[in-house]
């Protein structure tokens, strides 16, 4: 239980969906127990008046007392129909607060755990595969909901019943109602063990279901991979070796269900012909009466489905406290990105300065950036140009504090970029990722994300800046056109431009593209290109790029290598050093030779 733990203050915050509950629970067990009492009193009714019954055989009063035998058992049953409306009404209420209450807790808890989720930094997600993510918000979250409805429901009505129906059965024969519940200490003993087996297999069960949903989901996201290798059938044969496994993991786990829950009723059973047994032994003493064995009989029965419930709450409360302990496992676990300072918004100047700066990646150890060290004026260009895994988009993820710096310090008009206010910092950067990511949702809503508040024309603007105007008015619904899952329904020179004039709509005072004109033509790529020149005048402005863009004037160009700065200068600067900077402009220059 001490995973569930967390789970009290929820139970703190709805206390009087829960106090109301249980109220409920006993005032609807009251009425129960009562209907036991009022069929006794009927059965001792009938036992005592047969002899009377009997003796004025074939007088005129045998007729009458008949009648009126009668209408005393109509009156019982009536009363025991009453009883029994009385406790169905409270059995109402309370389903009506615990199992509201537990709803309530479960749409608390998504929201924490979606909350949680978007604080934490990048990489988590890096650690972490989205398939266990939704697994955890979803399935988990329904197994701990079960226990906070309907255990803690079948649990309070368990305790209530049982201090109702032993307080009724000691007070006809407390040795009578010593032999009824014998067989229950076994029922106990069963239980300890039986649970631990249902924890350990909830455990493994959730943990498959979590590797299943993983593998739909990265099937699903790469389904033009899958298909384009002819991968079908072995990706259904995995799938199906994974359920299979995850089928036997469930299987186990019903087999014990399977045998704890006749077990219960073989105890219950015996319940049963102990009270008779010893009930008719006591009836032939003058201890009770025939009706007290009935009325026993009914509290044993009565108790049967609270009684076998154990078993079931067992069960909902081991995989409840198997997926709480997979949710503690992320709600536990804090960002290394965190806010230090919270200010009022306030424009960044630009300036940039990286100061001896080494980084090195927490999830897999490599040493991404070295000593890197440069300086940006506000307004001024520079752009980074490298080989595949130089550390040119580590560069830009620093920036926006996806990562905090190994070694050295980065300062934003002077000031360290930790003491910055993060919304604010990451309010004020426009980035363009390398990696496009488009929601499925409307292109205008996609280029809107940007700045919320953009009414319309503003978004046709800036797609224009974009240079994805017309391609977006060729679409059946135009900037209405809804995109599926990653934009998919745009090629990646499209996916690209949308996400450009997302950035620029922010109207940001530090500009980062990364990479973000690989997939766009030549033609387009000069129109966006000069826009930037226009756009771009007074804005500090980070291009990473593997190409060089003559249309663009960069005050500075610094050229990384594993991670450190081999050469740094202006254009011409470097072209007279011969170096790569160089070796890569005389490349271009023919390709471009070439191609016209």
């Amino acid at each position: 239980m001490k995973q569930l733990k967390y789970l009290n203050k929820y139970f703190v915050k709805y206390r009087w969906h829960l106090l109301g509950g249980i109220v409920f629970v006993f005032i609807s067990n009251y009425f129960r127990v009562l209907q036991p009492q009022i069929i006794r009193e009927a059965l001792d009714l009938v036992v005592e008046n047969i002899s009377l019954y009997q003796l004025y055989s074939g007088f005129e009063l045998q007729s009458e007392l008949y009648s009126i035998i009668g209408q005393t058992l109509l009156f019982f049953a009536g009363l025991v129909l009453l009883l029994a409306l009385l406790m169905g009404v409270f059995m109402y209420f309370m389903r009506q607060t615990i199992i509201v209450m537990s709803r309530l807790v479960e749409y608390d808890m998504r929201k924490e755990i979606y909350a949680h989720y978007q604080r934490l930094d990048l990489a988590f997600y890096k650690r972490n595969n989205t398939g266990d993510l939704m697994a955890r918000i979803t399935e988990d979250v329904s197994k701990v909901r079960m226990y906070l409805g309907p255990a803690v429901l079948y649990g309070i009505n368990l305790i209530s019943l049982f201090i109702l129906v032993i307080q009724s059965m000691l007070s006809v024969s407390w040795e009578l109602t010593l032999y009824s519940l014998l067989p229950l200490p076994f029922l106990s003993i069963s239980i300890y063990y039986v649970s631990n087996l249902i924890n350990k297999k909830s455990e493994a069960i959730q943990k498959k279901l979590a590797t299943l949903n993983s593998i739909a989901q990265e099937v699903y996201s790469g389904i033009r991979v899958v298909k384009s290798y002819v991968q079908e059938k072995p990706m259904v044969k995995f799938f199906a070796e994974e359920s299979e496994d995850y089928k036997g993991k469930a299987l186990g786990l019903v087999k014990v269900n399977a045998f704890f829950f006749p077990l219960m009723l073989l105890l219950i059973g015996a319940s049963t012909i102990i009270t008779v047994y010893v009930g008719g032994l006591q009836v032939g003493q003058g201890a009770v009466t025939p009706g007290n064995i009935a009325e026993f009989v009914i509290y044993v029965n009565m108790l049967t489905w609270p009684v076998t419930a154990i078993g079931w709450i067992a069960s909902i409360i081991q995989q409840a406290a198997a997926s709480q302990k997979r949710l503690n496992e992320f709600l536990n676990t804090k960002p290394t990105i965190t806010n230090t300072v919270v200010q009022n918004p306030a424009p960044i100047l630009g300036k940039i300065e990286f100061d001896r700066v080494s980084f090195t990646y927490p999830d897999t150890g490599i040493k991404a950036l070295r000593n890197v060290n440069f300086k940006l004026n506000p307004g001024q260009k520079l752009a980074i140009i490298g080989r595949t895994g130089s550390g040119k988009t580590t560069i830009a993820d620093l920036l926006v504090r996806m990562y905090d710096v190994s070694d050295g310090e980065i300062r934003i008009d002077g000031k360290d970029i930790r003491k910055h206010d993060l919304a604010n910092l990451r309010e004020r950067v426009g980035y363009v990722p390398q990696d496009v990511f488009l929601f499925s949702d409307s292109i205008s809503n996609n280029i809107s994300f940007g700045n919320i508040e953009a009414e319309q024309p503003e978004i046709e603007q800036f797609a224009k800046y974009a240079s994805v105007f017309d391609d977006i008015n060729d679409l059946p619904e135009r900037f209405g056109t809804v995109l599926g899952e990653r934009g998919v329904t745009l090629s990646g020179g499209q996916k690209q431009r949308v996400s450009i004039a997302r950035a620029l709509i922010k109207k940001p005072d530090i500009v980062i593209l990364d990479d973000c004109l690989s997939a766009v033509d030549t033609n387009t790529e000069k129109q966006i290109l000069g826009y930037f020149t226009e756009a771009l005048s007074d804005k500090t402005a980070i291009i990473i790029t593997h190409r060089i863009y003559s249309l663009l004037q960069f005050d500075k160009i610094i050229v990384l290598d594993d991670g450190q700065i081999v050469e740094e200068g202006t254009h011409e600067e470097l072209l007279s050093r011969k170096g790569y900077y160089a070796e890569l402009y005389e490349k271009q220059t023919i390709e471009e030779t070439v191609v016209e």
